[in-house]
């Protein structure tokens, strides 16, 4: 039988996460036995834990279905413009609990499971990440999803089906080893094959041009298998869809001139051309030009763009009249935000179909296309920066390095225009790059091909604009604009932290679910010691929670070398699921990159609404949260931007710092001595000539203010109360970090749409099929 409920568990009893009406109760019991019956062809016998959380994920989806389908009939009827979010990335980690969330189904789902004696915990834990994605940029498109089905978007993410998701990470004899993630191996029961949309996408062959226009021929085709998920709004009816692509090889494949002795060689070369969806490349910040994953780029941007073309011309805007279809409406049904410059192909594809396909004229297809696309920037970083080889391109895409050349010499052309003589500018402006080998600059292209540009938070977005597309931004000055990023509150508070969800809803209502701005309500607070309190006994439930987790997995008191010590453990593995239970536990957030280089950072967030204090440099969005905050309620210290330009300026000199500091000097010494690694004394030689020689991010003009800075913490943590009042001011000012917030922004500044507080009803009675989300 389930254990007794902790405090925090019983707080989950509250509204917050749903209503324990006895119906809700028997009828998700009666879902969960036949689905073990009939779904999983087991009894209570022979059943095992695994199957027990198949019954449950497939009874939980059963409440999903008719909303997804009455979302999808209400937007075929009503034509709202679409959005479509395209990322190589969707770190989407576990979906059960947060399906349950908003649904409202949590606390039913919970006294369920708990009478049909089971643990539903333990269910949970046995449900693997969806990790298509490596960090940062792929759990932001997650949580993009979550909000735009929130805010009623009619919105679509369109991404990779990854056979095999982001490494698991094993630490073996202090090395890292890299174990394939075979995240789909017990099944998904979440997705839904969709045969019936399956289409083909071309590579390689060459380009005809004729009297009747251009046509690409002698193509290679692999099939693009779409897999649909839904992705539930919460507590709004609202069910959009992500649709991820799955390779697959056409029947015909390697058959066509083939003989008696080839045809078993045939179907095994099959592999090759499914072997574009199998793996996520594990890179994140770095750029490394692989043919595949160049083809996995086209892949699903060719995929894509015949689907979305197909879901306009059905619409009432797309109808075709004596000359075709009408693509002048294109831009005002169709958003398309390129998250990065990974789906940047996109661009030239679609100018492909408008002219080739559909006889467009350039200059009318160049303008849709134009209209249609906006753009993330995501990093600063140059190695970071997509630059195809030319060579590559040309063997792959033969067509779509055309109309890059045409692209790029239009563009010219108006550089040239308004800047005579000026070669210099249009070298750096052009699309081509020609020092060391022709490359395609995606950045460039994602630019010219696009009517926004944004970066993820304001210091970034004006070190775009200012810096690194500085040329840019002159011309079109109204194109740049910053969009910072921000995290679900469902998944990083409501799922991950119950008990202070249902201490913020005791003090403030339920609303701030929806619209996390509220949570200025609770400097209200500060005075009430007995709600600081309440709010450090969370932090410390989770603690303990953590603890047991960490004992459960690590054994962490095995080592007797360390015995009582306060102990450095490295958590390995980090993912989804994993931050999900330190974020919750944690007192103080370490945001340490040098000013000017990380973006934004959604960490930083996850940790303030959770009542954790930061420690960090004014770099990504951390600027903004000692904006929101106030600079006193953060532990601040290190280079500015400034002060970083004008080191730059003099010359960074590592030694200067080890001379000047006698506490760096003897650490660094020990490591380069072989102190910790007396075995292979050599071993961290590379890291020191690193630190000395060759490190960009200038490590040692920050280390004495970091220090200096962490003495701080320890003195503020001596002092539990004014600790306390500090972490109740920094989740008061989280909410600008919504998700939410973030995405209300895109639909008024870039994508022109409305968000939609309208509740879908489920009943095909009504009318026009909706109410207020206020009323039933």
């Amino acid at each position: 039988m389930a254990k007794p409920l902790t405090d925090q568990e019983k707080r989950r009893q509250i509204s917050i996460r749903g209503i324990v009406g006895v119906e809700n109760v028997a009828e998700l019991k009666k879902g969960f036995n036949r689905h073990l019956h009939f779904t999983l062809v087991k009894d209570r016998n022979v059943a095992t834990p695994r199957d027990y959380f198949f019954a449950l994920a497939h009874t939980v989806r059963d409440h999903l279905v008719g909303r997804w389908i009455r979302t999808q009939q209400y937007y075929y009827e009503k034509c709202p413009k679409r959005v479509y979010y395209l990322s190589l990335e969707f770190y989407m980690g576990r979906t059960l609990q947060n399906t349950m969330i908003n649904l409202g189904l949590q606390n039913a789902c919970d006294e369920a499971i708990y009478q049909l004696g089971l643990d539903m915990e333990e269910l949970e834990e046995i449900e693997e990440d969806a990790g298509l994605g490596n960090g940062g940029l792929g759990r932001l498109a997650a949580c993009f999803l979550d909000s735009m089905a929130t805010l009623g978007l009619a919105a679509y993410g369109y991404g990779i089906r990854y056979e095999y998701g982001i490494f698991n990470q094993k630490i073996r004899d202090g090395w890292q080893v890299e174990e394939a993630d075979d995240w789909l191996r017990h099944g998904n029961p979440w997705e839904k094959a969709r045969p019936e949309f399956m289409l083909p996408v071309h590579f390689y062959g060459r380009v005809e041009h004729s009297n009747s226009g251009v046509k690409w021929i002698d193509t290679q085709v692999v099939l693009a298998l779409p897999y649909d998920t839904p992705v539930p709004g919460y507590m709004n009816n609202t069910v959009n869809t992500m649709r991820l692509w799955s390779a697959r090889a056409p029947n015909d494949f390697n058959l066509q001139d083939f003989n008696v002795g080839d045809y078993i060689q045939a179907v095994l070369d099959r592999n090759l051309a499914e072997n574009i969806s199998r793996v996520l490349y594990p890179n994140d910040n770095f750029f490394e030009g692989k043919e595949l994953r160049l083809k996995q780029e086209y892949f699903v941007v060719a995929a894509t763009l015949q689907d979305v073309i197909r879901r306009f011309k059905a619409s009432k805007f797309g109808s075709e009249d004596r000359a075709g279809t009408a693509f002048d409406a294109f831009p005002d049904q169709v958003a398309i935000q390129l998250n990065d410059t990974h789906p940047a192909l996109a661009i030239p594809e679609l100018m492909r179909i408008f002219v080739d396909i559909e006889k467009l004229p350039w200059s009318k297809a160049w303008e849709i296309t134009r209209k249609t696309f906006a753009y993330t920037n995501h990093t600063v970083l140059p190695e970071a920066l997509e630059r195809w080889p030319v060579e590559l391109v040309e063997k792959l895409l033969p067509r779509h390095l055309q109309i890059i050349y045409e692209i790029n010499q239009k563009h010219l052309d108006k550089i040239a225009a308004l800047f005579p003589k000026d070669v210099d500018r249009l070298r750096r402006m052009s699309l081509i790059e020609e020092e060391g080998g022709k490359r395609i600059n995606m950045a460039h292209l994602c630019i010219v091909g696009s009517h926004a540009v944004n970066g993820v938070a304001k210091i970034h977005s004006d070190i775009v604009k200012t810096q690194v597309f500085k040329d840019f931004s002159e011309l079109e000055p109204d194109k740049f604009q910053n969009k910072t990023n921000g995290i679900t509150p469902r998944r990083w508070l409501l799922l991950c932290n119950p008990g202070l969800a249902e201490l913020i809803a005791e003090k403030i209502g339920e609303d701030y679910v929806k619209d996390l701005s509220q949570l200025t309500k609770l400097h209200g607070f500060l005075g009430d010691d007995v709600f600081l309190r309440e709010i450090s006994n969370v932090k410390q439930e989770n603690k303990l929670k953590f603890s047991q987790f960490l004992e459960k997995e690590y054994k962490v008191n095995n080592d007797p070398m360390v015995g009582n010590k306060l102990k450095v453990i490295f958590l390995e593995n980090y993912r989804v699921s994993l931050a999900e239970k330190v974020i919750p536990a944690t007192d103080l957030s370490e945001q340490i990159s040098t000013a000017g280089t990380e973006a934004s950072g959604t960490g930083n967030m996850k940790f303030m609404l959770n009542g954790a204090l930061t420690i960090g440099t004014m770099d990504g969005a951390n600027v903004e949260m000692a904006e929101e905050a106030g600079e006193e309620n953060l532990f601040i210290f290190g280079m500015r931007i400034d002060d970083v330009a004008a080191l730059d300026k003099k010359g960074y000199n590592a030694k200067e710092y080890y001379e000047a500091l006698p506490e760096l000097k003897l650490a660094i010494d020990q490591i380069n001595n072989g102190f910790y690694s007396p075995k292979q004394p050599d071993l961290f030689k590379d890291v020191i000539n690193m630190l000395f020689y060759h490190d960009r991010f200038k490590v040692f003009a920050d280390y004495e203010a970091y220090v200096k800075c962490q003495e701080k913490v320890s003195q503020l943590y001596m002092n539990p109360k004014a600790w306390n009042a500090m972490v109740l001011k920094n989740i008061a000012a989280s909410g600008k970090f919504s998700s939410d917030r973030t995405i209300k922004e895109y639909a008024k500044d870039i994508w022109n749409m409305e968000p939609s507080d309208l509740k879908i009803s489920l009943s095909n009675e009504s009318s026009n099929g909706v109410y207020k989300a206020s009323g039933k």
